[in-house]
Formats: structure tokens, sequence, C-alpha cells
């Protein structure tokens, strides 16, 4: 066996079902104990990306490498993994301790291993009262904490999560959410997620990888992802409520739509020398300055306010730019109502300007 700093390699993996591709060429190098997320919409390829890594699902090309071992056409069962499901997948007549211990005893681990492992386990995750009980009897935070237990037992060196807390309440979500980033933290597992929720993905991830039609659109860390989107749809579909959009053109370093001027001072452009072209610009809403902040902000503009949504710790208010709606998130206790006139300030070095036709960062 060849050794490797990458704990997982994905090398121009290709998966087809008949005519349709679902997966194209996918290249992916996942770092030794890096929690990396797989984020996107339904239908994306994310799961089916997942399910080949575990080896569930067999591409049409490419490879899958594993701790420096080309594991793609092997079984599930050997390839140092664990995985936890979006289901439970719990055998309701076992206990817990049963349920736990069950692939373990099909392998022929010796019994007094088996306990060594259910107890560590059951600690990590903090189950160790419910070990007797049966599924039936657990919440669904529990079952779903026994269900990682399950995959951890293994001893693995490799996690794979496939929406495991859909299932589960708002209120779970973000408990179990906790559980697992500090699962991450003790264990320093190599951790590949999966999730449709952009707040799990920001939360949990050291990096993210963005899927659309089989293709990762971005790859990076958070902060980075959330601040510098490499294309419309990134900046888009991250970002709670998403960024605001307007149509225009890029002259000589300013952004122009209809009666919008914005020097583009202190933006960071992608290329040193960017020509004129039609030019969409981003600008999130909480990014755009209101009260006292407006004076320290590099341009001003005069609205007036045409809807606010209170949202308890903040309040988002709609207003117009030119034709276009456009959103403000103000703080909790701001008193503003339909019809007053707002002044905004916009700092263009925090906006994210895209080429119109190919959608792709400035």
């Amino acid at each position: 066996m060849s050794t490797s700093k990458y704990s997982v390699q994905i090398k121009d993996l290709d998966l087809a079902f008949g005519a349709v591709k679902v997966l194209n060429s996918l290249d992916l190098d996942i770092g030794e104990g890096e929690f990396l997320v797989l984020l996107g919409s339904s239908g994306c390829g994310k799961s089916t990306l997942l399910n080949c890594i575990a080896g569930l699902l067999e591409p049409t090309d490419g490879e899958i490498w594993i701790k420096g071992e080309n594991v793609t056409w092997k079984e599930p069962s050997e390839r140092g993994i664990g995985m936890v499901f979006q289901s439970y997948a719990l055998y309701p007549q076992m206990t817990v301790e049963g349920n736990m211990s069950f692939g373990l005893k099909n392998a022929r681990v010796p019994a007094d291993e088996i306990k060594k492992r259910v107890a560590r386990a059951a600690a990590v995750l903090q189950i160790e009262p419910l070990l007797q009980r049966k599924p039936g009897a657990l919440s669904g935070g529990q079952r779903q904490r026994v269900a990682i237990g399950r995959a951890l037992v293994r001893d693995v060196d490799v996690f794979l999560f496939d929406e495991p807390l859909s299932n589960l309440d708002a209120k779970l979500r973000a408990d179990l959410r906790v559980e697992i980033k500090r699962l991450h933290q003790q264990l320093k597992n190599t951790m590949i997620y999966v999730t449709h929720d952009q707040v799990e993905a920001m939360t949990l991830a050291d990096r993210i990888a963005i899927m659309k039609s089989g293709n990762i659109m971005q790859l990076s860390t958070p902060d980075e992802i959330y601040n510098r989107p490499q294309n419309k749809y990134v900046a888009d579909f991250i970002g709670s409520p998403s960024m605001n959009f307007i149509g225009g053109d890029l002259e000589r370093g300013t952004f122009k739509s209809g009666g919008i001027v914005l020097p583009m001072t202190g933006y960071q452009f992608a290329a040193p020398q960017v020509a004129d072209r039609p030019a969409t610009i981003g600008i999130r809403p909480e990014h755009v300055a209101t009260g006292a902040l407006v004076a320290a902000a590099p341009i001003k503009l005069d609205t007036v306010v045409d809807l606010v949504e209170p949202m308890g710790s903040d309040t988002l208010v709609w207003i117009k730019l030119g034709d276009m709606p456009f959103r403000v998130r103000m703080d909790g206790q701001a008193r503003v109502h339909h019809g007053d006139h707002l002044t905004i300030g916009i700092d263009p070095s925090k906006a994210s300007l895209f080429d119109t036709k190919t959608e792709v960062r400035l």
C-alpha cells in the first residue's frame, strides 16, 4: 500500500445511468482528518458520490482511493469506512447494545473487544444509559446517535454521513450538529458529510464542495465560499436570506444599472484587468449598512421601505433599488415601517461581481 497525505481521493470519476450522466469527471482530494461537506440541492449528485465512495454504487469510469489504496472495485466491507444513513435502519427487536455490536459479531471480533468498543462509542455519544433499551423506546435524536455509534464501533479511518439529521426537528438538528462537530474534534477522523442544509455545511465543514448537475461548482472553506463565491450559482445558494442581485454594466471599474452608480473602489477583481462588459453585482443583505453605520460606507443611497419582516433577532427590510427588489438585514430592534425613507450604505469591497453571460466571478 502506498502512503498518501490524502485520506480519500476521487480521480476523474464518472457515473451514468444509461444516457443520464450523474457525475461528470469529478476530481476531489480529501485530507487526513478533514471534515468535508458535499452540499447541493436534490439531484445534484452528492449522495451518488458518497455511495460511490462507500462502494454501494459502481462508477462508470475513474478511480476511488482510500488511505493510498485503490478501492474502486472493492466491497464496502473492505474499504475501511463507517456509514451513517438518513434513516436509522436499527433492528427493532435488538437493544441499543445489540444494534451497535451486531456488525462486529458478524465479523467475528472477540467478545471482550466488542464490549470495549461499544462502551467507548456509548461514552463519546453519551448514550450509556440507553444501552439496554430497544429503538422503540428512544427519541429520534437518540436513535440517530445509536446509528452513529454503530458506525463508530467499526474503528475505521473514514466516516460517511448521508443527510443524517434531515429526519429530525429543528431543535434536535441543532443539538446533534454540535455533537457531530464535537465528535470530529475528539476523534480527528476523516468525515465526509452530505447535506442540502447550508447551515449544517457552514457550521460543520473544514471545506465545502458545492455541487450542481454532477459537477463541483466550488471547493473551499466556508469563509471563502461565503465571502468570495466563484460564480453566481454559489453566491445565490449560500446565505439566508440569499444574496441580492442587480443586472447592469461594468464600465471603467464602475458598476452602472439605471440610475445606480457604484464605483468598485476597494473591490478585489479576480484578474488585474477586467474589460467593460455586462455584469451582475451581488450584495448580501447583512452587508448593507443602516443607521449610524451608513456614515462610514463609501456609497450612500436613499430608498423607501416596501415591506418589513420581523424575525426576532433580525428584521428583514425590503426596498427597491431601481426596479429591483432588494433585501436589507437590520437589527431585530429596528423600528421601520412600510413607506419610511431609509438611507443605506454599500461597501463595494464586500460585494461580488459576476460576468452576466458566464456567471463567473470577475
